[in-house]
């Protein structure tokens, strides 16, 4: 089929094929896009945190209507320790003092010398007296988990003491001491600058998110210090259930607190999977809302081609009735429009690639995302070159169908 009557047939009349090539256009850069989106999200809430088994582990904040001295707070703490792990089920508990994917907890500069006056990167700061490899599961990849004699037990409020050894994840590693594959027995400064404590580096993790979760690497970069300390009014716990028996253990785990404490006090626990499914919340909501949008601007698309071939159709009776008298087949006119469907459709997918690659730009420049891969672009303009076949099949069969007498008929 001859191409240039169709372009010139066309160029007669701008506005209607403008208007669709726009519309796929705008589609196309908004889809494209979105179903990146929407997969980055679906991935991200789909990362490990680096507990293993994280339906069996939940976290509990224990807090009283006071601050207790010194002694009588660690004594409290050990008695809330011994508590919760006598609760059947429970197979291990220990201190922490934030939790992944909480959203609430603490950063510390990190630095690997002192002549730098700059921190080299943020790392997440969990404190814990007890193991939280054991706990967690977390998987060592390097180095062992804490000895007992490493553990100190201080006063916030009059001590300034620090571990000295402590456990980072790979990634973490990987950032501070950039092309080492070792990290164990080197050390990092907790903060920068002459007062900045000097870290040991015992052990190494494959993974353990930070309670923010960031997409990039900064959401792995955690460390943990062996550290029990008094001064505060609640602390925090994590504990391992059996599988199977997470509701029943933490029923149990409160109710059994609350009886062993001498004097009101509040409990709250949250598992594992509470914690991932607020962290994640936005972002699920934000993958369906596109989604939404996504299905809406393909039926949008198509209703407009269908509706504008239509339109073309009624407009063209004549023309049409004039090309069947001379010979014309029914499968040459259903080409006709076809093909006529398919260049407006590739001119608004060769703009829409355009619009795609700069809304990307925009987006990497607002949200921590990676560019997006070509792959998304060809997956799109496939999407809707189908779809242009498919909407305009309808009015250009009914095109094909009219008789020469029917269309040729005057009023």
């Amino acid at each position: 089929m001859e191409i240039r009557p169709i372009l010139s047939a066309l160029l007669r009349n701008k506005t209607g094929p403008i208007l669709v090539a726009v519309q796929v256009a705008l589609s196309l850069a908004i889809l494209s896009n979105a179903i990146y989106i929407v997969q980055n999200r679906a991935a991200m809430s789909a990362r490990t945190s680096g507990i293993a088994d994280e339906a069996d582990v939940f976290n509990i904040q224990v807090r009283h209507l006071k601050v207790l001295p010194h002694e009588a707070s660690l004594a409290s703490q050990h008695g809330e320790i011994a508590t919760i792990r006598s609760v059947p089920g429970v197979l291990s508990v220990a201190q922490t003092s934030q939790m992944p994917l909480s959203r609430s907890g603490n950063n510390t500069g990190l630095a690997t010398d002192r002549k730098q006056v700059n921190s080299v990167t943020l790392g997440s700061t969990y404190y814990s007296a007890e193991s939280l490899v054991k706990t967690w599961g977390l998987q060592l990849v390097e180095g062992r988990d804490f000895l007992p004699n490493e553990l100190i037990e201080i006063d916030n409020n009059t001590s300034k003491e620090f571990p000295k050894a402590t456990i980072i994840t790979r990634v973490l590693g990987e950032k501070l001491w950039p092309g080492a594959t070792s990290f164990v027995g080197k050390e990092l400064l907790n903060g920068t600058g002459s007062d900045a404590n000097p870290l040991r580096v015992v052990g190494v993790v494959e993974k353990l998110q930070t309670p923010w979760a960031q997409i990039d690497g900064r959401g792995e970069q955690s460390f943990i210090v062996p550290m029990r300390s008094t001064g505060e009014a609640g602390y925090g716990y994590t504990a391992r259930a059996e599988p199977g028996q997470l509701d029943r253990v933490i029923k149990e785990t409160e109710a059994a607190l609350r009886a062993a404490s001498p004097e009101p006090i509040v409990v709250r626990i949250k598992p594992m999977t509470e914690l991932r499914k607020t962290r994640y919340r936005a972002d699920l909501a934000l993958a369906w809302m596109l989604v939404t949008v996504s299905v809406l601007l393909l039926l949008i698309t198509a209703s407009g081609i269908v509706g504008m071939a239509s339109l073309w159709v009624t407009q063209r009776r004549k023309q049409i009735g004039v090309r069947r008298a001379l010979g014309a087949r029914r499968i040459d006119i259903l080409r006709y429009f076809i093909t006529e469907n398919v260049l407006i459709t590739s001119a608004g997918i060769g703009a829409g690639v355009l619009l795609a690659l700069g809304l990307n730009q925009l987006i990497v420049s607002k949200l921590e995302m990676a560019r997006l891969p070509a792959s998304y672009l060809v997956g799109g303009s496939l999407i809707f070159w189908a779809l242009g076949v498919i909407a305009v099949y309808g009015p250009a069969w009914r095109a094909a169908s009219i008789s020469p007498a029917t269309a040729t008929r005057t009023a």
